[in-house]
């Protein structure tokens, strides 16, 4: 294969080419080949998949982590473009040290390198659509390659957005000579490692936006069979001009519309029939599946149905943050009953903190939230959109996080006030299956959502 032109990099990109070497072992290539076994024993007929970890929270990384070391099943953690980029994002990474955490965080758990896949979401401009397309494309080749550099394997290729010169909706061309764009400075990085990895590649026209819709109404429509055969020979015709044919041959799903979302107060959930054209229509080749996205709050029966329809891949990332504010929340309720007024224990002001951090920079939730203060108020703190999620670094709410979790780990819980916040894992307690510590109730609370989706993906079968 001929090389396309060279993207520009940062300089610490190209120091991240000589630190992630010790990664680029024959195991990291194994994580690689069974996701793609995965994908092609879908396409069989099996009713296997794969869920992708959509979240840069340590929490929720952790959580992930252990899910997949009780299983030995495949753990696949990707960062949006948003989260985590060049510029460090709004959980103030950049691929590099998200790597590097995530890799030392699996060491710490006991989840060996061939069953973690690191992957990289909506790559591409959309952190920077507020700018000309020119510009906004030379930063997400930047990323890109800073992903590739950093041991990222799994790359889904986002060109789907205007930029601020575009003025209208892109067509399928336009997409796919900018996702060729992108791929092209994926495979340049590629070849600049000492040892180079097969990288995955996800690439889609009608990709939905990050953190669900941004107001209610009707599901959107399904892609029909029609869409997806024409993106794919675009796609097919894009990289055959631009030289990346053996790239073609890594792309292993199409992100398409599978008519699931979720928005600030309302799931709108999946119909297989309305679906059932387009899971007919995958191409022989390459190996194609779906990539779903959105597919938070679904319920367990419908992610199963999702991936016995070929959308054997399955992103989720608000609902298992939801389920970590959810446990916090429940912590500060039980820690509002058990200390107040006890002589010098100063309580923590978590949902406040958070409340006030939201309040100052309004820029991640305002057109998300509607209606008046007091509507708003309710969806800063509980909206399924879960716009909190981008606050938690904040350095005032951080400090009232630890100042909970020191709280309510000086002494045992009391057990009826867990069994009133957290009747779940009072009962998992009770059986012996969880100390009784904020930490572990935290962890569980998120693994409850984790474990769905393991059991829809055919992950405890596989692990027994």
């Amino acid at each position: 294969m001929s090389k396309t032109k060279r993207h520009p990099g940062t300089r610490n990109a190209r120091r991240q080419a000589k630190n992630v070497r010790s990664s680029q072992t024959p195991r990291s290539r194994d994580a690689s080949r069974r996701l793609r076994d995965i994908i092609s024993r879908n396409r069989k007929g099996e009713s296997l998949g794969v869920y992708s970890v959509c979240s840069a929270h340590p929490a929720v990384i952790d959580a992930g982590l252990r899910e997949a070391a009780s299983g030995g099943s495949l753990l696949l953690i990707e960062s949006t473009s948003s989260q985590v980029n060049q510029y460090g994002g709004y959980m103030g990474q950049t691929p590099g040290q998200f790597a590097a955490n995530v890799r030392s965080a699996a060491r710490a758990t006991g989840v060996p390198q061939e069953l973690l896949v690191l992957g990289g979401d909506h790559l591409g401009p959309y952190p920077w659509r507020d700018q000309p397309s020119e510009t906004a494309l030379q930063k997400a080749c930047e990323l890109v390659r800073a992903c590739v550099l950093a041991g990222y394997q799994k790359i889904h290729l986002d060109a789907s957005m205007a930029c601020a010169d575009d003025g209208h909706t892109l067509d399928d061309e336009t997409i796919a000579q900018r996702t060729g764009l992108l791929c092209g400075a994926a495979e340049n990085a590629r070849s600049d490692l000492s040892s180079p990895l097969s990288l995955l590649y996800v690439i889609g026209t009608e990709v939905p936006i990050p953190g669900g819709e941004t107001e209610p109404g009707q599901p959107p429509a399904v892609t029909t069979a029609r869409q997806l055969r024409h993106s794919v020979d675009v796609f097919r015709h894009v990289f055959e001009r631009q030289d990346l044919s053996d790239a073609w041959e890594r792309v292993i799903a199409m992100v398409v519309q599978p008519g699931v979302e979720f928005g600030e107060n309302l799931i709108l959930p999946y119909d297989r029939r309305k679906a059932r054209a387009l899971s007919a229509a995958l191409p022989e080749h390459p190996c194609l599946v779906f990539e779903a996205h959105s597919t938070d709050y679904q319920t367990p029966s419908a992610l199963t149905q999702m991936v016995e329809d070929h959308f054997a891949i399955l992103k989720v990332g608000p609902a298992l943050t939801f389920a970590y504010r959810e446990a916090v929340f429940a912590l500060s309720a039980i820690e509002r009953e058990h200390l107040a007024g006890r002589c010098g224990t100063r309580l923590s002001r978590v949902r406040e903190a958070l409340d006030s951090a939201m309040q100052r920079n309004p820029s991640y939730w305002r057109s998300y939230y509607h209606g008046d203060e007091r509507e708003q108020c309710l969806a800063r703190a509980f909206s399924y959109s879960d716009r909190c999620r981008y606050y938690w670094t904040d350095a005032d709410v951080q400090k009232e996080v630890i100042q909970l979790l020191g709280n309510l780990s000086a002494g045992p819980l009391p057990s009826p006030l867990v069994s009133q916040y957290l009747p779940v894992e009072y009962a998992a307690i009770r059986r012996g299956e969880l100390p009784s510590t904020p930490q572990a109730l935290i962890q569980h609370h998120i693994r409850l959502v984790l474990h769905e989706y393991a059991a829809a993906c055919g992950m405890l079968n596989e692990c027994q």
